[in-house]
């Protein structure tokens, strides 16, 4: 079970885990405190929505300028800023926010 805005990534000993590596390109996506839609809600067992795309609320670290691409960090389930173009299998999205710290910040997801 994971908090609202971490970053998980396909791997691990179920279908998703946090994120642990830096530039990590193995992104599902974010775990989403308000789902749109809920695929695979009839899964048994400890299930996690996932945010593949959309306006999702993301833990970062670090300075992030708004419109700044997010990528994972190796601090678990926690993005941050990369600091200039990238290829796009790395990027979670784009910070629709600054922030000068540790934070939860509205980040455009799976659109960049």
């Amino acid at each position: 079970e994971y908090d609202a805005g971490t970053i998980v990534v396909h791997g691990g000993s179920a279908e998703v885990t946090q994120s642990t590596t830096k530039m990590d390109h193995k992104i599902a996506g974010v775990v989403s405190s308000n789902p749109a839609y809920l695929m695979n809600s009839e899964e048994k067992g400890i299930t996690v929505p996932v945010a593949l795309r959309g306006k999702v609320p993301v833990s970062v670290m670090g300075p992030v300028a708004k419109g700044d691409l997010i990528v994972t960090s190796d601090t678990p389930g926690v993005g941050e800023a990369h600091p200039g173009v990238t290829n796009c299998v790395f990027v979670i999205g784009k910070a629709l926010e600054a922030s000068e710290g540790d934070a939860v910040i509205e980040v455009v997801v799976g659109k960049h």
